[in-house]
């Protein structure tokens, strides 16, 4: 699937996103201008089936803009600091 914005996401056929909800959705939707709307795009993430493939996907490549997984940046960078936050409490 290929986003078509001002960012690029190519992700190879075969795999979590063949069953995602967004699948055949307007791209843009998921790349809303800064300070618009993300509801509409959130609400395409509620119920699939592959959200957290989806967030998972995005955190471990460090999307920087976008919904994945029914999350924007800002909530994505929060999850990021709290994983962060226990991976050091449990080291040390």
């Amino acid at each position: 699937m290929a986003f078509a914005t001002d960012v690029a996401v190519e992700l190879p056929a075969g795999n979590w996103w063949d069953e995602a909800n967004c699948l055949g959705v307007d791209p843009d939707l998921f790349f809303p201008e800064r300070g618009a709307s993300t509801r509409e795009a959130k609400a395409v993430c509620r119920g699939c089936v592959v959200s957290d493939e989806c967030l998972e996907y995005a955190l471990q490549n460090s999307e920087k803009f976008g919904i994945w997984g029914g999350m924007s940046e800002r909530e994505r960078r929060r999850v990021r600091r709290q994983r962060a936050l226990t991976r050091r409490a449990a080291a040390g």
